[in-house]
C-alpha cells in the first residue's frame, strides 16, 4: 500500500506532506504505558508494518515507557525513510507510581528535547508538541514560559515544527502569538466533541488537528447509533468512528494505536469506508458537547 491508497490522503504539516492516517506508538509500551512491551519483536513488527503500509506520520513521546517507544522506533526504523515524520511530546514525565507529573520548566524541557534527540537518533526533531493540562483534560493558565523555551530550541535548529497538546482554545491563541504551530493534539471523538469550533478555525488556518483517544479512550465507544451505522456499512464500530473523523474535517490527522499488526491493517482498511449523509446525520446525535 502507498500513501495515495491510505484513507484520507495527505496533509501538509509545515514543510512536510504526511498521511492523514498515522500511527500512535503509546500502546507499544508495557501495561499502564510503563516498562517494555511483553512482545518486543511484535512491537518492532508493528512499526515496520506501519511504514510498509505507507504511513508517514508516527506519534510518540519520550515519557511512554519512559523511553520505551522512542527506543523501539529507532531500532525498527532507523535510518528513517525520508518520507517518515515522527512527532513527539514534552511537558510531562513519569513517576514510580505510573503518574504523569508535569515537567514544563525550561530546564526540564531542554532535557526532554535532548533525551528525545538521543533516543530517536536524530539531530532535529520533526515535530514537538507541548503537552499541558492533566489527566482530566486541558486546564486554564499561561503556556508562555514553556512555549517560549521550545520556540528558542526551534530557533537553534533542534526542532523543525511546534504544536500544542491537551490545550484550551485560548492557549492555542497564546502559543500562536509566540511561534507558528502546525498542529493541535487534543482529546476528540464521536462522543467527545468539545473542540468542534476549534477544529473549524484551525482548518481555515491550515493547521492540523490530531485527536487522541479517537476511539473513546481506554473504554471504547459504545452507542446504539454507532452500532446501527456499522451494521449497515458492514464494518466494525471502531472503523466507523475512524472513518467519521476523516470525513469530519480535512485537517484531522489520525493516530490510532495498536500493538498488533493485524489490528493495524484492520484500522487502515476500516477507516477507508465511505459514510453516507444518512450515516453522518445519525452519528452526529452521539455527541455530548460541553
Amino acid at each position: 500500500m502507498n500513501t495515495t491508497s491510505l484513507p484520507g490522503g495527505t496533509w501538509t504539516l509545515g514543510d512536510a506532506t504526511v498521511t492523514r492516517f498515522g500511527y500512535g506508538a503509546m500502546q507499544l509500551a508495557g501495561p499502564g504505558v510503563m516498562g517494555p512491551p511483553a512482545d518486543r519483536d511484535g512491537a518492532l513488527a508493528v512499526l515496520r508494518a506501519a511504514v510498509d503500509l505507507g504511513i508517514t506520520h508516527i506519534d510518540t513521546a519520550d515519557a511512554y515507557g519512559p523511553r520505551v517507544t522512542n527506543t523501539l522506533i529507532r531500532e525498527a526504523l532507523h535510518p528513517y525513510p525520508e518520507s517518515l515524520h515522527v512527532a513527539t511530546k514534552v511537558g510531562a514525565t513519569r513517576d514510580e507510581q505510573g503518574g504523569w507529573p508535569p515537567a514544563r520548566r525550561p530546564d526540564q524541557l531542554r532535557r526532554a528535547i535532548d533525551e528525545n534527540l538521543e533516543a530517536l537518533g536524530v539531530d532535529t526533531l520533526d515535530l514537538v508538541n507541548l503537552r499541558l493540562g492533566d489527566a482530566t483534560g486541558p486546564q486554564p493558565g499561561s503556556l508562555s514560559e514553556a512555549f517560549e523555551t521550545l520556540a528558542e530550541l526551534r530557533r537553534q535548529g533542534l526542532i523543525r515544527h511546534l504544536g500544542v497538546s491537551n490545550v484550551t482554545a485560548e492557549q492555542v491563541v497564546e502559543a500562536q502569538a509566540i511561534a507558528p504551530i502546525v498542529c493541535v493534539q487534543n482529546m476528540y471523538n464521536l462522543a467527545y466533541r468539545h473542540d468542534d469550533e476549534l477544529i473549524d478555525r484551525l482548518a481555515a488556518e491550515s493547521i492540523a488537528y490530531v485527536p487522541f483517544f479517537p476511539l473513546g479512550g481506554f473504554s471504547p465507544l459504545q452507542s446504539e447509533a454507532l452500532s446501527a451505522v456499522a451494521k449497515r456499512a458492514e464494518a466494525t464500530p471502531m472503523s466507523v468512528a475512524l472513518a467519521w473523523l476523516l470525513q469530519r474535517s480535512p485537517n484531522i490527522l489520525l493516530i490510532p494505536g495498536t500493538s498488533s499488526v493485524t489490528h493495524l491493517r484492520e484500522n487502515v482498511t476500516g477507516a477507508g469506508i465511505a459514510l453516507s449523509d444518512e450515516d453522518v446525520a445519525e452519528l452526529e446525535n452521539i455527541s455530548v458537547r460541553a
